[in-house]
């Protein structure tokens, strides 16, 4: 036996990135509950059926009540897949790059919604899901601590929509996953 032969030859294949099956399916699985920006960060706050008024920058809670939460990578799946789902963007500034193909609605996620503007949104997302309440549709803002999409999301659930995800990393969370952003336009609903 010659074991530098044998070291040679492990070094060579190290090197060359060789890992062996057995190692590859703990690699799959680290990469499909990798969170980013935070986005699974517990703050031990309760789901709530309420939407919450201001302040809106505040800690989240880790679930919705009738929603899902989806998480950075799940969302870019999503995305790549058909149907896609929609995608709405609620943060409140005055420019906003957000998810390539994201709405953005700003005030959607107000806490004080009442008849007028509970009306307003339902025909908002009529039009953009061409009356289709079981399409996916997802939820954002800037990050885990911000109400705003969590809100958008209950306002939806409220509306009769059957399929509403709260992407509670939001932009931030995408972005520290390295991907790609686009500046958008708000939309007058």
């Amino acid at each position: 036996f010659n074991f530098g032969a044998f070291h040679f030859l492990f070094l060579g294949l190290l090197l060359i990135g060789w890992t062996g099956s057995a190692s590859s399916a703990p690699n799959e699985q680290a990469a499909a509950t990798q969170a980013f920006a935070y986005e699974d960060e517990d703050f031990g706050v309760s789901p709530t059926p309420d939407p919450k008024r201001a302040p809106y920058h505040a800690k989240t809670p880790l679930e919705i009540p009738k929603g899902k939460r989806i998480r950075t990578l799940d969302l870019k799946r999503m995305l790549e897949a058909d149907p896609k789902p929609a995608v709405i963007d609620v943060l409140e500034t005055r420019e906003r790059t957000t998810i390539p193909g994201a709405v953005w609605m700003k005030g959607a996620g107000s806490g004080e919604f009442y008849a007028a503007e509970k009306s307003r949104f339902a025909s908002a997302l009529e039009k953009l899901l061409a009356g289709d309440k079981s399409r996916p549709l997802v939820f954002l803002c800037f990050d885990r601590m911000c109400w705003l999409s969590y809100n958008a999301a209950l306002h939806a659930i409220e509306a009769g929509y059957s399929n509403v995800y709260w992407y509670r990393g939001g932009t931030q969370a995408w972005e520290g996953a390295s991907l790609k952003r686009e500046k958008v336009e708000p939309l007058n609903w």
